[in-house]
């Protein structure tokens, strides 16, 4: 009887001493943007930081961890190996998940990650100068059957840039040649060291006036361009577009991403958020974990379908 009593009685002294589960967010949260500040996703992950500061009452700041769109992604890699508590987000372009697999980095492959939601389409297009003989992609393929048309990019590997050779590609035709730029703006085309660009519709806005807008490469029209056909409306094989999202490691707790979600959905949704929406050209809206899986997984077909019309 002595020895059950004292059972007993330790049972819930145990209980008492044992250190209660902190409830999520309890210390600094990071989000990791693999690009320099500034740019949309950036300007858009540090509102959700901000927002996500004053739901939770812990700091949350923005890491920005350049890797380039093609890889080698050390943001990524950070998130990857970061512990799946929460406390470190990645703020990902589509290259992070359906490139990074693929191209031999360990952390990467197989990939680690879950979607918590998409937020942004970047406004990419493809442009020429105003006084440029060609006003759409048809006519662009017919002139570039007897004549000279340079492109230019942003790098070799990097998404728009295979998109826009493919298209070429599938309407007949290909670039003579095509360079690499730092910035692709109204200068490149004014200058004439480019005859053709594609680059983000805000670097642009500036002259649009004085420039011919040839395909969009949008999930759909951008609004200020209601007349630019997308790229998926020009070649439906083709249809991809450049965009970016919240994502976690993939044993993250539910309970811990639904907070994340919760607050991010409500960012994008809010007046400021939109307002870079209107002010650039770029789609923002929520796009739910499932159809985000979905999304990825379309986007990984297409992309193979690009990679094999290039390598004919």
């Amino acid at each position: 009887m002595k020895k059950i009593l004292t059972a007993a009685l330790a049972a819930p002294l145990a209980m008492a001493a044992a250190p209660a589960v902190a409830e999520y967010p309890e210390k600094p949260v990071e989000f990791v943007v693999p690009w320099p500040p500034g740019d949309l996703e950036d300007i858009l992950t540090r509102m959700i930081a901000e927002d996500f500061q004053e739901t939770y009452g812990v700091p949350a700041a923005v890491l920005n961890k350049p890797g380039g769109g093609g890889g080698p992604f050390p943001g990524a890699v950070e998130v990857a190996m970061a512990p799946p508590d929460g406390y470190t987000i990645g703020s990902f372009v589509i290259g992070v998940p359906v490139i990074g697999p693929q191209i031999g980095i360990p952390a990467l492959d197989p990939d680690p990650f879950d979607p918590l939601g998409i937020f942004l389409t970047y406004p990419f297009v493809i442009a020429a100068s105003g006084d440029a003989p060609y006003a759409d992609m048809a006519a662009l393929a017919r002139h570039a059957q007897d004549n000279d048309v340079v492109l230019g990019h942003f790098g070799g590997a990097a998404l728009p840039t295979r998109v826009t050779k493919a298209l070429a590609r599938e309407m007949g035709f290909a670039y003579s040649s095509d360079s690499a730029f730092d910035a692709l703006d109204c200068n490149t085309l004014a200058s004439g060291d480019a005859d053709v660009i594609n680059t983000t519709l805000q670097l642009i806005l500036p002259c649009l006036d004085e420039v011919t807008m040839l395909a969009a490469m949008t999930s759909e029209r951008i609004a200020i361009l209601p007349e630019t056909p997308t790229i998926g409306e020009l070649a439906p094989e083709l249809d991809i577009s450049t965009w970016n999202g919240l994502f976690v490691h993939e044993d993250t707790p539910q309970d811990v991403r639904d907070k994340i979600i919760a607050v991010a959905r409500q960012t994008i949704a809010s007046d400021r958020a939109q307002q870079v929406a209107e002010e650039t050209g770029a789609l923002v809206y929520w796009m739910d974990a499932e159809a985000s899986e979905a999304q990825i997984a379309a986007d990984i077909e297409t992309l193979e379908r690009i990679d094999a019309l290039l390598a004919d």
